[in-house]
């Protein structure tokens, strides 16, 4: 006999993605894509949470709802939560302590796997939508305040700020692209010890395999840090020959 608990309307649901309040295009490998995953995710939108208060302003205001967001996302069953912007690292430990299950608040959480992976000689550069917004307060936030990392920003890429900086409700993805491949070819020219990426913005997954195949390094990015969530939340059961 199988006994199966209840409690809730919803079910099947494990990820839970806390989104900010815009409205530019999110295509397959963005983070607000459902299709972007190959298992369900349930989402939550902070009303009021722009783009300039979460990145430029990193406004305190925007923590208490963004608790309330996790803390209703864990209520309804989710077994891990992430957020849609890795700016967001800023709140991360108060976040944390505020919930039962595993959170993600920014890819900028993978850096130590990406640096353990990678030669002592070698560094890790992160692509992040704006270096000018991107402090030591944000790396505090995750742990990697000790750990050395050079950052390349999109702050000039003209149609990725006037699409998804300026939240705009259409762009021109192909632009989008290769404004972010350009920005991966700047970095690891300038700096040719970088040994891995990681992208910080969670809006730049759809373009990692550009990057990738333009860098020939590894890339990481939020969609890869959720998968990974995903398989240690949800155990896989292996059948096969034996």
């Amino acid at each position: 006999m199988t006994i199966v608990k209840g409690g809730r309307t919803n079910f099947g649901e494990p990820i839970g993605i806390i989104m900010l309040d815009t409205v530019f295009p999110r295509i397959p490998g963005d983070v607000g894509n459902a299709s972007t995953f190959p298992f369900p995710v349930r989402y939550r939108v902070v009303e009021g949470a722009s783009i300039r208060r979460v990145v430029q302003e990193a406004d305190p205001g925007l923590l208490e709802p963004f608790i309330d967001a996790a803390r209703s996302l864990e209520r309804e069953g989710v077994r891990a939560i992430s957020t849609s912007c890795g700016f967001l690292a800023i709140f991360h430990r108060e976040m944390k302590r505020a919930v039962h299950v595993p959170l993600i608040t920014s890819s900028l959480q993978q850096v130590p796997m990406a640096c353990s992976m990678i030669r002592e000689d070698q560094k890790v550069a992160v692509i992040t939508a704006r270096a000018a917004s991107l402090t030591e307060r944000h790396f505090q936030g995750v742990g990697i305040e000790n750990i050395p990392l050079v950052v390349e920003g999109l702050d000039e890429a003209e149609e990725f700020n006037a699409t998804i900086g300026a939240n705009r409700p259409e762009g021109d993805m192909d632009r989008i692209r290769e404004e972010v491949v350009a920005a991966a070819l700047r970095v690891v020219k300038k700096h040719p010890e970088v040994g891995a990426l990681v992208m910080e913005c969670t809006n730049l997954p759809p373009y990692s395999r550009a990057v990738q195949d333009a860098v020939k390094l590894p890339v990481f990015d939020i969609v890869t840090l959720i998968r990974y969530t995903y398989s240690l939340v949800v155990s896989r059961e292996y059948r096969g020959i034996m």
